[in-house]
């Protein structure tokens, strides 16, 4: 089975999402993927990534992704953060990276932990082939 991965960046973060996807794009078309709105539009016409978009996170997309989480069909989520700007939308933030917490669910908020959480995910789905 694929992993099923939820893709989620701030604003100031869609650059670096990109610059991510586009490091392991060949693994993530294989990959069953879930962003918010702007996240997964930029990732369908900048990598050609076949994506299930949701709302934009401020519109309800974190919690959209977050009950796709509790039923268990997200297996990991990269979640690029920007900590320097405040989100209007901060309860929804903390209620998805709280229920990867209580669903035991991969949750990489910055590049350096996305790296890890990706190259592990393929390095599983790369064995079990």
């Amino acid at each position: 089975m694929s992993p099923r991965i939820a893709l989620i960046a701030h604003d100031k973060k869609k650059d670096d999402m990109i610059a991510l996807a586009g490091e392991y794009v060949d693994f993530l078309r294989q990959c069953t993927l879930t962003a918010t709105g702007t996240t997964g539009g930029r990732l369908v016409n900048e990598l050609g990534l076949t994506v299930d978009r949701k709302h934009s996170g401020p519109f309800g997309g974190d919690l959209q992704i977050g009950s796709l989480l509790v039923e268990d069909q997200i297996d990991a989520v990269i979640f690029l953060r920007d900590p320097m700007t405040p989100q209007p939308h901060e309860p929804d933030i903390n209620a998805l990276v709280r229920a990867c917490d209580v669903h035991n669910v991969a949750c990489a908020t910055n590049v350096a932990t996305a790296h890890l959480v990706l190259s592990q995910l393929r390095a599983a789905f790369a064995n079990q082939q």
